[in-house]
C-alpha cells in the first residue's frame, strides 16, 4: 500500500503529465484493483499551478509527496513548451511519433476506456495552437473527453520496469568504473609531466567551405575542410592524415567545430559534411510543413555520402591548388555521433542485420530504448547486401552510436579495425548499456576502447548552435551538466586514438589507458576507459533479463500514417 500511494503521488503525475494532452478533461481517473477508483480534478491541478494552493481534492495526493517534489511538480505544470502546432503535427504524424503516441495511448485512455492515441494527438496540436501555449494544464483542457482514464496497472508496471532498468544500468556503470579504477592503480605514468592533449597543438590551420553535388542520388553536401598549414611551428609536412566527421540526426556540420579545430591544430585535415536527408535544415523544413520526414534510405545514404566525399576529395586533390598534395588518403579516420555513430560503424564494415530487424521490429514490441524506434525504420528497406564499407578508412570513433538492432552482434562483429565507443550514463536516446557497452563486447579487433562519461547525456558532446536555435526543441533538463569537460575529453582522446592507430605512433598509447581518464576527469562528469570486456563478463554484470514494456492484450489498432 505504501508503494502504491508513493506512485500515486508525484511519481505518477510526473510520469504521464509531461505528455498528457487535454479539449475538456475535467478529471483524471485511476482504477487500480483491489483499491478501487481514484480521481483528481483538473481544476485542482490548475489552482495548484497558478496559486500554489492545495485544495481538498488534491490534498490526498499532495500529502504523499515531499515539499521538493511538490515544487518540482508546480514548476512542471507552469512550464510552457515553445512549439508550434505545425511542429507538433509533423512529429505526431510521422511513423516514429505515431508509435510513441500509440504507446502512450495504452496508458492514457479515453472516457470509454479506449486507446487515447487520437485524443492525445489532437489535444497536443490544439494546446500548441492555443494563445496560452502548450502547458500540462492546457493539454488537459484540450483533451476531447470529460475524463482521462489512466491504465494504472500498466503505468505501475512501466514505472517498476523503468526503475529496475535504471538500477541495472547504474550497477553496470559502477562495476565498469570500479574495474577501470583498479586498472589505473597499477600505472606509473605521471601525466602532469606529459604533453596535455586537451590543449591545442602547434599547427595553424584554415577552413575551406564548398558544396558537393552527387547527381546520381540528388544529394547536395555542404562541406567544411579544416586544413593544417605546412610550415607551421611543427616540422611535419603535408600530406596530412584525413579525418571525416558525421553529425547526428537533426544536427549539422557545426556540431563538432571544436573537435575539428582541435584535430587540425595537431596536423589532421578534417572534413565535416552535412547529410541533407537528416540534417538540421531538413528537420526545420519538415517541422514547417515544407518537406517530408527523413526516409529509411538515410541508413544507406549517410555512409554513401562519406564515400562520395572521399571520392570527390581524391579528385579535387589532383586539380584544386588549395588541396593539391595536402591530403593523405592512406591515413583516413572517421568520427560520428548518434546516427553519425551508426554511419561510421557501417563504413568500418558493419552490415545491416535485416534478419534481426525482421524478428524484433513488430507491432507488439516495445522497450525503454528510444533509439529502436529509429533503428526499426531500416526494416522498411529492401533486404540486400549493401556495400557501405570503405577500405580507405582505417580507424573510427563512434560517440553515442545507435547500433544494437540495426547492426546487431553479427554486424558489429564484421568490423576489423581499431574502434573507440563513447557512452554517457544519462543518455536516454541511445541508452549506453544496450547501444555502446554491450556492442563493445561484440567488437573482435583487439584495439578497441570504451570511454564512459558519468552524467553525460546524448547532447553532451554536441556544441550548442551558434544561432541559439537548434532544429529540435530539447528541454534544458535533457542537456545535462556543462559540456566543457566532455569537449576536452573528446579532444584529448581523439588525438591519442588517431595518433596511435591511424599514424602508428605508440608513444600516444599511454593516453588511452584508464589512468589518463582519471587524470583528466572532472568530478561531475567522471571519465573511465576500458580496453576489454567479454560477452560473458558483461552478462555476469547484467545478470538478468532486459526489462521491457509489454503491450496490453487486444490493443487498439495502430492508426494508419497520413
Amino acid at each position: 500500500m505504501k508503494k502504491f500511494l508513493r506512485y500515486l503521488g508525484l511519481g505518477l503525475l510526473s510520469t504521464f503529465l509531461t505528455a498528457t494532452p487535454g479539449l475538456g478533461a475535467e478529471r483524471i481517473s485511476f482504477y487500480y484493483p483491489p483499491f478501487g477508483e481514484f480521481s483528481l480534478s483538473v481544476d485542482s491541478l490548475e489552482t495548484f499551478a497558478k496559486e500554489g494552493k492545495i485544495d481538498e481534492d488534491f490534498s490526498f495526493y499532495a500529502s504523499r509527496a515531499t515539499p521538493l517534489q511538490l515544487a518540482q511538480l508546480r514548476d512542471l505544470l507552469q512550464q510552457r513548451f515553445n512549439v508550434t502546432p505545425t511542429l507538433v503535427s509533423q512529429l505526431t504524424y510521422a511513423p516514429v511519433g505515431e508509435e510513441i503516441v500509440q504507446q502512450l495511448g495504452e496508458l492514457l485512455l479515453t472516457e470509454s476506456r479506449k486507446n487515447g492515441f487520437y485524443a492525445i494527438r489532437a489535444s497536443l496540436i490544439l494546446a500548441a495552437a492555443d494563445p496560452q501555449g502548450l502547458t500540462v494544464v492546457n493539454l488537459l483542457r484540450k483533451f476531447p473527453s470529460n475524463t482521462i482514464r489512466v491504465n494504472f496497472t500498466q503505468v505501475l508496471r512501466s514505472v517498476d520496469d523503468l526503475s529496475q532498468l535504471i538500477k541495472k544500468k547504474d550497477e553496470v556503470f559502477a562495476s565498469l568504473q570500479k574495474e577501470a579504477i583498479a586498472e589505473a592503480a597499477t600505472s606509473k605514468i605521471d601525466f602532469s609531466k606529459q604533453p596535455d592533449l586537451r590543449s591545442p597543438g602547434k599547427f595553424q590551420w584554415h577552413k575551406k567551405s564548398f558544396e558537393l553535388n552527387d547527381t546520381s542520388r540528388d544529394r547536395r553536401l555542404p562541406v567544411d575542410i579544416y586544413l593544417p598549414e605546412a610550415g607551421s611551428q611543427s616540422q611535419e609536412k603535408a600530406p596530412f592524415p584525413l579525418v571525416v566527421i558525421s553529425h547526428g540526426l537533426a544536427s549539422d556540420r557545426f556540431s563538432f567545430v571544436y573537435l575539428a579545430e582541435h584535430l587540425a591544430s595537431y596536423g589532421f585535415a578534417v572534413a565535416v559534411l552535412e547529410h541533407p536527408g537528416s540534417n538540421a535544415k531538413r528537420f526545420q523544413q519538415y517541422f514547417a510543413g515544407l518537406a517530408g520526414p527523413p526516409q529509411p534510405a538515410e541508413f544507406i545514404n549517410r555512409p554513401l555520402d562519406i564515400k562520395y566525399l572521399l571520392d570527390e576529395l581524391q579528385r579535387l586533390e589532383k586539380s584544386d591548388p588549395t588541396l593539391q598534395g595536402k591530403l593523405n588518403f592512406q591515413q583516413v579516420g572517421a568520427i560520428g555521433q548518434s546516427f553519425g555513430g551508426y554511419t561510421v560503424l557501417t563504413l568500418a564494415g558493419a552490415k545491416i542485420n535485416f534478419n534481426q530487424l525482421r524478428q524484433d521490429c513488430n507491432p507488439n514490441y516495445s522497450s525503454f530504448n528510444l533509439s529502436l524506434l529509429l533503428q526499426c525504420e531500416a526494416s522498411k528497406l529492401p533486404a540486400k547486401n549493401y556495400e557501405l564499407n570503405d577500405d580507405r578508412i582505417k580507424a573510427i570513433i563512434a560517440i553515442n552510436p545507435i547500433d544494437s538492432l540495426v547492426l546487431g552482434q553479427s554486424g558489429i562483429g564484421e568490423i576489423k579495425m581499431p574502434v573507440m565507443l563513447v557512452a554517457g550514463s544519462q543518455d536516454i536516446f541511445a541508452p549506453p548499456v544496450f547501444e555502446q557497452i554491450r556492442p563493445f563486447t561484440w567488437l573482435s579487433d583487439p584495439n578497441k576502447y570504451l570511454a564512459l562519461i558519468e552524467n553525460a547525456t546524448h547532447f553532451s558532446a554536441i556544441a550548442e548552435p551558434t544561432s541559439g536555435n537548434g532544429a529540435l526543441p530539447v528541454p534544458p533538463a535533457l542537456l545535462g551538466p556543462d559540456s566543457a569537460p566532455v569537449y576536452s575529453y573528446l579532444n584529448a582522446l581523439s588525438v591519442a586514438f588517431l595518433e596511435t592507430h591511424l599514424l602508428n605512433r605508440p608513444e600516444y598509447r599511454s593516453y588511452l589507458q584508464p589512468s589518463y581518464a582519471i587524470f583528466i576527469s572532472k568530478e561531475s562528469l567522471n571519465l573511465s576507459i576500458l580496453q576489454s570486456l567479454s560477452v560473458n563478463e558483461f552478462n555476469q554484470i547484467w545478470s538478468g533479463p532486459t526489462p521491457q514494456v509489454s503491450k496490453p492484450s487486444n490493443p487498439q489498432p495502430t492508426p494508419t500514417p497520413r
